[in-house]
């Protein structure tokens, strides 16, 4: 999904709004967390703790702004992509996004596609914790060695790896550098579809 700069955008103008300043560049370092591990963090790089009150307001207000900007799209040639390989695979959407915000998306792009979806909202320890990863495996009832993790974010890499699964990285908002710790990296889009036909 298409939708990172919209969820940066986003995150800007709900932290602004608590006077808090922020970059771009700054939340897809931290992207893939869920809602409370993002306020969290930008708040510790800004020397301050937030109020659980606070953490709630903004997450909510991000929420609404997301959804105001309503620019996703899928990335070219996925949605063909997933539906092929879900003729044949099990597929599973983790996403540290709240659940109202994966739901949309899901239905408008993805319908039918997912076995198992785990949002950010489902879990208390998001990315980079294994938590997202392993709950995913629970709920498609699979072991580590029979999954392959496809991940665009530093922590979604992390929580990859920490749950022990293979992890292909593909560097859309971030260097390829810190997406390193991933099994592997592709180029881009181009080169992650090439990846996953070849499963087929």
């Amino acid at each position: 999904m298409d939708s990172m700069p919209y969820h940066a955008e986003a995150w800007i103008r709900a932290f602004a709004e608590v006077d808090v300043n922020i970059t771009a560049d700054q939340i897809y370092g931290i992207e893939g967390s869920n809602h409370i591990g993002i306020v969290n963090r930008i708040f510790e790089i800004n020397g301050k703790k937030p109020s659980e009150t606070l953490i709630n307001s903004i997450a909510d207000r991000k929420r609404e702004l997301f959804f105001e900007l309503g620019r996703s799209k899928a990335f070219d040639g996925m949605q063909e992509c997933l539906k092929s390989l879900h003729s044949k695979y099990n597929l599973a959407l983790v996403s540290g996004s709240n659940r109202q915000i994966v739901d949309e998306l899901v239905s408008k792009f993805y319908q039918g596609i997912f076995d198992a979806i785990v949002s950010g909202s489902d879990i208390l320890s998001g990315k980079p914790a294994p938590d997202p990863y392993l709950k995913a495996m629970e709920m498609l009832d699979i072991s580590p060695d029979k999954c392959v993790v496809v991940e665009n974010a530093p922590l979604g890499v992390e929580a990859a790896k920490n749950a022990g699964l293979f992890c292909i990285a593909v560097p859309t908002y971030v260097d390829s550098n810190k997406l390193k710790n991933a099994d592997i990296i592709v180029a881009d889009h181009r080169e992650l579809l090439q990846y996953l036909y070849s499963l087929l």
